[in-house]
Protein backbone atom coordinates (compact mmCIF):
# COMPACT_ATOMS: atom_id res chain seq x y z
CA UNK A 1 0.00 0.00 0.00
CA UNK A 2 1.28 3.02 -0.98
CA UNK A 3 0.53 6.69 1.75
CA UNK A 4 0.03 9.67 0.71
CA UNK A 5 0.72 13.08 2.54
CA UNK A 6 -2.60 13.97 4.98
CA UNK A 7 -4.29 16.77 2.66
CA UNK A 8 -3.65 20.34 3.97
CA UNK A 9 -5.54 23.34 3.98
CA UNK A 10 -3.68 25.75 1.41
CA UNK A 11 -3.82 29.50 0.92
CA UNK A 12 -4.34 29.63 5.33
CA UNK A 13 -2.07 32.59 6.31
CA UNK A 14 0.50 31.92 8.86
CA UNK A 15 0.64 34.58 11.90
CA UNK A 16 3.93 34.87 14.17
CA UNK A 17 3.77 36.85 17.27
CA UNK A 18 6.87 37.27 19.88
CA UNK A 19 6.19 33.42 21.04
CA UNK A 20 3.77 32.05 18.68
CA UNK A 21 2.46 30.76 15.46
CA UNK A 22 -0.85 30.68 14.21
CA UNK A 23 -1.55 28.15 11.32
CA UNK A 24 -4.47 26.52 9.62
CA UNK A 25 -5.24 23.35 11.60
CA UNK A 26 -4.36 20.00 10.63
CA UNK A 27 -5.83 16.43 10.91
CA UNK A 28 -2.72 15.97 13.50
CA UNK A 29 -4.07 18.43 15.51
CA UNK A 30 -7.12 15.96 16.43
CA UNK A 31 -5.69 13.88 19.80
CA UNK A 32 -5.51 17.45 20.98
CA UNK A 33 -8.68 18.72 20.37
CA UNK A 34 -10.65 15.70 21.66
CA UNK A 35 -8.92 15.73 24.34
CA UNK A 36 -9.31 18.87 25.78
CA UNK A 37 -12.94 18.72 24.86
CA UNK A 38 -13.36 15.39 26.79
CA UNK A 39 -11.75 17.62 29.67
CA UNK A 40 -13.16 19.32 32.11
CA UNK A 41 -12.00 22.37 30.68
CA UNK A 42 -14.13 21.23 27.49
CA UNK A 43 -17.37 21.90 29.40
CA UNK A 44 -17.32 25.42 28.40
CA UNK A 45 -17.26 24.35 24.88
CA UNK A 46 -19.41 21.61 23.94
CA UNK A 47 -22.83 21.62 24.87
CA UNK A 48 -23.91 18.74 27.39
CA UNK A 49 -22.14 15.90 28.06
CA UNK A 50 -18.74 14.99 25.70
CA UNK A 51 -19.76 13.07 22.67
CA UNK A 52 -17.19 11.61 20.17
CA UNK A 53 -19.14 11.97 17.53
CA UNK A 54 -20.31 15.77 17.71
CA UNK A 55 -16.12 16.09 19.00
CA UNK A 56 -15.37 15.25 15.85
CA UNK A 57 -18.09 16.76 13.90
CA UNK A 58 -16.82 20.02 15.35
CA UNK A 59 -13.28 19.54 14.72
CA UNK A 60 -14.01 18.98 11.11
CA UNK A 61 -16.08 22.15 11.22
CA UNK A 62 -12.61 23.81 11.97
CA UNK A 63 -11.15 22.39 9.08
CA UNK A 64 -14.75 23.15 6.71
CA UNK A 65 -14.97 26.75 7.80
CA UNK A 66 -11.69 27.82 6.31
CA UNK A 67 -12.92 26.44 3.24
CA UNK A 68 -16.62 27.99 3.24
CA UNK A 69 -15.89 31.22 4.57
CA UNK A 70 -11.92 31.93 3.51
CA UNK A 71 -11.14 32.34 7.29
CA UNK A 72 -11.33 30.62 10.57
CA UNK A 73 -9.88 30.03 13.62
CA UNK A 74 -5.85 29.65 13.66
CA UNK A 75 -4.17 26.60 15.76
CA UNK A 76 -1.31 27.78 17.92
CA UNK A 77 1.80 26.55 19.05
CA UNK A 78 4.58 27.94 20.24
CA UNK A 79 7.50 28.95 18.36
CA UNK A 80 9.89 25.72 17.56
CA UNK A 81 7.32 23.20 19.17
CA UNK A 82 4.85 21.41 17.05
CA UNK A 83 2.40 20.50 19.64
CA UNK A 84 -0.98 22.64 19.09
CA UNK A 85 -1.68 24.57 22.36
CA UNK A 86 -4.97 26.34 21.40
CA UNK A 87 -7.26 27.93 18.75
CA UNK A 88 -8.08 31.15 18.55
CA UNK A 89 -9.72 33.27 15.29
CA UNK A 90 -12.35 34.62 13.03
CA UNK A 91 -15.58 32.83 13.43
CA UNK A 92 -18.86 33.02 11.63
CA UNK A 93 -20.95 29.66 11.43
CA UNK A 94 -24.59 30.56 8.91
CA UNK A 95 -26.25 30.60 12.69
CA UNK A 96 -24.64 33.44 14.64
CA UNK A 97 -25.61 36.49 15.38
CA UNK A 98 -22.40 38.55 14.66
CA UNK A 99 -18.67 37.80 13.50
CA UNK A 100 -16.89 36.47 16.29
CA UNK A 101 -13.09 36.48 17.54
CA UNK A 102 -13.15 32.86 19.60
CA UNK A 103 -10.56 30.97 21.46
CA UNK A 104 -9.98 27.99 23.72
CA UNK A 105 -6.42 26.85 25.62
CA UNK A 106 -6.55 23.13 24.54
CA UNK A 107 -3.37 22.28 26.65
CA UNK A 108 -3.38 22.89 30.77
CA UNK A 109 0.04 23.86 30.61
CA UNK A 110 -0.41 26.64 28.44
CA UNK A 111 -2.91 28.67 30.97
CA UNK A 112 -1.66 31.71 32.97
CA UNK A 113 1.23 33.02 30.48
CA UNK A 114 -0.65 35.59 28.59
CA UNK A 115 -0.27 32.95 25.24
CA UNK A 116 -4.45 33.13 24.26
CA UNK A 117 -3.81 36.83 25.05
CA UNK A 118 -1.55 37.44 22.43
CA UNK A 119 -2.85 34.67 20.22
CA UNK A 120 -6.13 36.73 20.13
CA UNK A 121 -4.27 40.12 19.83
CA UNK A 122 -3.20 38.44 16.79
CA UNK A 123 -6.45 37.02 15.16
CA UNK A 124 -8.14 39.87 16.09
CA UNK A 125 -5.91 42.38 13.62
CA UNK A 126 -6.01 39.93 10.91
CA UNK A 127 -9.83 40.29 11.63
CA UNK A 128 -9.94 43.59 11.23
CA UNK A 129 -6.72 44.49 8.94
CA UNK A 130 -7.15 41.50 6.47
CA UNK A 131 -10.53 40.65 6.38
CA UNK A 132 -11.94 44.41 6.83
CA UNK A 133 -14.18 43.84 9.76
CA UNK A 134 -15.76 46.98 11.42
CA UNK A 135 -17.04 45.30 14.64
CA UNK A 136 -16.45 41.68 16.38
CA UNK A 137 -17.76 39.81 19.52
CA UNK A 138 -17.15 36.86 21.68
CA UNK A 139 -19.40 34.71 22.88
CA UNK A 140 -18.82 33.38 25.83
CA UNK A 141 -20.99 30.61 28.05
CA UNK A 142 -21.97 32.03 32.11
CA UNK A 143 -19.38 30.67 34.30
CA UNK A 144 -16.30 30.70 31.93
CA UNK A 145 -14.76 33.24 34.24
CA UNK A 146 -11.23 32.92 32.14
CA UNK A 147 -12.19 33.18 29.05
CA UNK A 148 -14.54 36.53 30.30
CA UNK A 149 -11.11 37.84 32.23
CA UNK A 150 -9.19 37.56 28.52
CA UNK A 151 -12.16 39.28 26.47
CA UNK A 152 -12.15 41.88 28.91
CA UNK A 153 -7.92 42.02 29.02
CA UNK A 154 -8.32 42.37 25.11
CA UNK A 155 -10.81 45.41 25.90
CA UNK A 156 -13.61 44.28 25.01
CA UNK A 157 -17.03 45.25 26.97
CA UNK A 158 -20.27 43.18 28.06
CA UNK A 159 -22.72 44.01 25.44
CA UNK A 160 -25.85 42.87 27.19
CA UNK A 161 -27.62 44.82 24.19
CA UNK A 162 -26.37 42.27 21.20
CA UNK A 163 -28.33 39.34 20.03
CA UNK A 164 -26.98 36.02 22.09
CA UNK A 165 -27.16 32.17 21.22
CA UNK A 166 -27.02 28.83 22.75
CA UNK A 167 -29.21 27.58 25.40
CA UNK A 168 -28.86 28.90 28.25
CA UNK A 169 -27.59 31.89 26.22
CA UNK A 170 -23.92 33.07 26.71
CA UNK A 171 -22.75 36.25 27.18
CA UNK A 172 -21.85 38.67 24.64
CA UNK A 173 -18.40 40.49 24.85
CA UNK A 174 -17.97 43.32 22.31
CA UNK A 175 -14.84 43.97 21.11
CA UNK A 176 -13.21 47.68 20.66
CA UNK A 177 -12.98 48.31 16.86
CA UNK A 178 -10.16 48.37 14.31
CA UNK A 179 -9.43 52.09 15.68
CA UNK A 180 -8.23 50.63 18.51
CA UNK A 181 -5.13 48.53 17.10
CA UNK A 182 -1.53 49.43 18.03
Amino acid sequence: MTLTPAPSLSGVPVLETDRLILRAPQGGDWPHFNAMLQSDRGQMIRTGDYDLSNTWRGFNHLIGHWVTRGFGMFVWQAKGDTTPLGMCGPWFPETWPEREIGWSVWAPAAEGKGLAFEAATAARRFAYTVLGWTTAVSYIAQGNDRSARLATRLGATLDTTAPTLGTPPVRVFRHPGPEALQ
